[in-house]
């Protein structure tokens, strides 16, 4: 199946921001209820220790940062980042290369960022997570990142927006910046993950009454006059026909302009959980490596 570079209606600048917060919130509510993205957390766990442990001399709390980009309704967050601190507490930060000495315990710090932020749903994650979770509250555009906003970069569900030139501006930005930067994405060219996105559509209208913070104009426009379902449903689909495939991101990768920096990164490529019922999560992850020589311009790639 052909990747098709179609609109999805959420994302357009004409759409009303009170549909696109419906829309958000939706997609996150349902983030949190399935847990749609639990698999990754080893490999978040893996790229924050190995760019915290770098060189001695980033500070701790650069290493254990996290700035979302294209966030929405605040994504998965709530929830992987109870997971990655309660992984943390389990198994304590990794030695020190030079002391041997364990390196201090950092809670995790994640950034919430978007083109069109919705601060109503930010600032819930912020006060639900007690604030490990913060949020920009200005426009990101994820191809051009602000200085001050430093850490691993990541995107979920939402790296297919963007054409593959826009696409390859982010991966390039990132680099750029010295930042690692992680994609997961749950749609996929399949006709399984379509058929899961008309259930899910589903699951998420029967929800809506459950959906905070509580609208009573998303009560509106889910079941009197039901936009929200439709442009979920719209861009449901519209978002499994223009996700990447892991060949297509390896041949993105290959086309970045070349750079001394860009040889001193780790480029993984793969697919991790996914079952019956379960579509897989497609992953890229890259991450500056200590040891130049251990780093490889090729990419790694993952089952």
């Amino acid at each position: 199946m052909r990747r098709v570079q179609f609109i999805e209606i959420h994302d357009q600048p004409w759409f009303p921001p009170s549909l696109r917060d419906g829309v958000t919130d939706a997609l996150q509510f349902g983030f949190n209820l399935l847990n749609v993205y639990a698999p990754v957390v080893p490999l978040l766990e893996r790229v924050l220790d190995a760019t915290q442990s770098r060189t001695d001399s980033v500070p701790p709390e650069h290493g254990r940062s996290i700035v979302d980009l294209c966030s929405g309704g605040a994504g998965p967050w709530l929830d992987l980042s109870r997971r990655l601190n309660r992984q943390s507490l389990k198994s304590g930060r990794p030695k020190s290369q030079d002391t041997g000495r364990e390196a201090p315990k950092v809670d995790i710090q994640i950034w919430l960022t978007d083109k069109y932020p919705n601060l109503m749903a930010f600032q819930k994650a912020k006060e639900a997570s007690e604030n490990c979770i913060t949020f920009y509250p200005r426009s990101v555009d994820a191809m051009n990142v602000p200085a001050d906003l430093k850490g691993l970069r990541t995107l979920f569900t939402s790296f297919h927006h963007f054409p593959p030139d826009e696409a390859r501006a982010i991966l390039q930005n990132a680099v750029d910046a010295g930042e690692g930067i992680g994609i997961f994405e749950v749609p996929r060219r399949a006709p399984l993950t379509i058929a899961l996105t008309f259930g899910l559509v589903l699951l998420l209208f029967c929800g809506t009454p459950w959906i905070r913070p509580f609208r009573w104009l998303r009560l509106l426009w889910t079941f009197l006059i039901p936009i929200i379902p439709l442009v979920l449903l719209f861009d449901g689909v519209v978002s499994c026909l223009r996700a990447y495939s892991p060949q297509e991101l390896e041949e993105m990768i290959a086309k970045l302009a070349a750079s001394e920096r860009q040889h001193q990164y780790r480029w993984e490529i793969g697919e991790c959980g996914g079952g019956i019922s379960r579509s897989p999560v497609t992953y890229l992850i890259c991450y500056p490596m200590n040891d130049p020589e251990a780093a490889s311009e090729e990419c790694v790639k993952a089952g």
